[in-house]
């Protein structure tokens, strides 16, 4: 191994171990790992820049700025009390329809703030209703989950994935390439959740006993691996709805997704006059657009951007390919697959999305091509199977907030979510292979 190759696995060991930790901001960590890089040069200064104006950056801040003008106008306040109102007229058949609507608004916007707006009203509504909020809680986060992987803008895992793959020589994305896989995968999901969410809830202790509150009053940020994610009073305040600048962020977000959709521009290209074009209307000021930024995101996935150019650039991950290649013999491609699936998907509930994605995008192509395959099936499944991480409370970030809002026990976790991994794995595996022939 030469000396960068050994700096930069040393750096990634570092930045692994230091998220597992978990007592540092993971952002400070990537960055602190891309800097080390930077400095010993083994990736230069010209490579640093292009990963903080990757499209995956871009695409990102102009749709958080986006989705913060929308929230801002009170068009999101207004949806849920209409949603709550139609909860209290027909039971928990009206739950149910709050959480699939979460989920497929989760394919275009963070999913994030939409569990936690959400999240309080599925508690309140439940408890209104007598029913135990444990049975709708996890299934609230799970659904925003499969949502996210149902187009390209749904999550950053599906951007990073993209990003890294056209710094290995890939065709890009388009916005809703993926959606026939995701689609599939989150209605068997859903499926399942409705008749798992029975068993949830069972033998619980107080946990609905509070007195209804639509915030956490007691939580002041949501932090998630040691990374601030938002402040939950940005969420809880009840906005007036402004009808003027509701119609006019809806329009814009429909303009931006219907453009990247017909080929028109690149989703960044129309994300970012998009949100540009809102501050030019007045909808939403300077100062707006800034606060709905969520650095601590995208500075995260710059920095794992550049640790994943350095394993590229220093050949470790054709390095890793080739032990790989090695070791599963003369497998075929569909194992190949199904091997890929699996890892990412173990990955992910023990690391960070972006971490997962740069880790194994590259050597996923590298695999592809050595197997003389199509890259892009393996793509699709790193993209599926890295936001697709149930079995923990801590895999992903909406997991976080409704185990804390719900009082599960960790074991709740992987009692409804190991079997939603294997179910999901299942259907995105022989849906991959379908639509993206090798």
């Amino acid at each position: 191994m030469t000396a960068e190759q050994i700096l930069t696995l040393l750096v990634l060991a570092g930045v692994v171990g230091a998220l597992i930790w978990d007592q540092v901001r993971a952002d400070v960590v990537a960055l602190a790992g891309a800097a080390l890089l930077l400095i010993t040069g083994a990736v230069r200064p010209s490579e640093v820049q292009s990963a903080f104006g990757s499209p995956a950056i871009v695409t990102l801040a102009s749709l958080f700025v986006i989705a913060h003008a929308l929230e801002l106008s009170g068009l999101l306040d207004r949806l849920i009390g209409k949603a709550v109102a139609l909860c209290r007229r027909i039971g928990s058949a009206g739950i149910w329809m709050l959480i699939g609507l979460c989920g497929g608004a989760s394919a275009f916007l963070n999913n994030t703030p939409i569990v936690v707006l959400a999240a309080p009203v599925v508690r309140d509504v439940a408890n209104s209703l007598k029913l135990d909020p444990r049975r709708f809680l996890i299934p609230l986060s799970y659904a925003a989950v499969l949502g996210g992987c149902c187009t390209l803008i749904g999550t950053s895992t599906n951007l990073l994935v993209d990003d890294m793959a056209r710094s290995s020589g890939q065709a890009p994305f388009s916005i809703f390439e993926i959606t026939p896989v995701g689609v599939l995968v989150a209605l068997a999901g859903g499926m399942y959740l409705l008749f798992a969410a029975r068993w949830l809830g069972r033998g619980s202790d107080a946990a609905h006993s509070e007195p209804p509150r639509m915030i956490e009053q007691h939580v002041t940020h949501l932090e998630i691996a040691g990374d601030t994610i938002g402040d939950l009073s940005d969420f809880g305040e009840d906005r007036r709805l402004r009808p003027v600048q509701a119609i006019t962020s809806s329009l814009v977000f429909f303009g931006v997704v219907l453009l990247a959709a017909l080929d028109v521009a690149p989703i960044a290209a129309t994300a970012f006059a998009g949100a540009v074009l809102l501050i030019l209307l007045r909808v939403i000021s300077p100062e707006q657009a800034y606060g709905g930024l969520r650095p601590e995101i995208l500075l995260l996935i710059a920095g794992m951007v550049v640790i994943g150019i350095a394993l590229e650039q220093t050949g470790l991950a054709s390095a890793a390919t080739d032990r790989l290649v090695g070791s599963m013999g003369g497998t075929g491609p569909l194992a190949a697959l199904i091997f890929f699936y699996g890892a990412t998907m173990v990955l992910t509930e023990l690391l960070s999305n972006a971490t997962v994605a740069v880790l194994v995008t590259p050597v996923a192509v590298a695999l592809a091509e050595s197997l003389g395959v199509s890259p892009r099936p393996f793509l699709v499944a790193i993209m599926i199977a890295g936001s697709a991480a149930f079995a923990t409370p801590f895999g992903y970030q909406t997991n976080v907030l409704v185990f804390q809002m719900g009082k599960y026990r960790y074991t709740d976790f992987i009692k409804i979510g190991l079997p939603l991994n294997l179910v999901t794995w299942v259907v995105a595996v022989a849906a991959i292979t379908w639509f993206f022939p090798f």
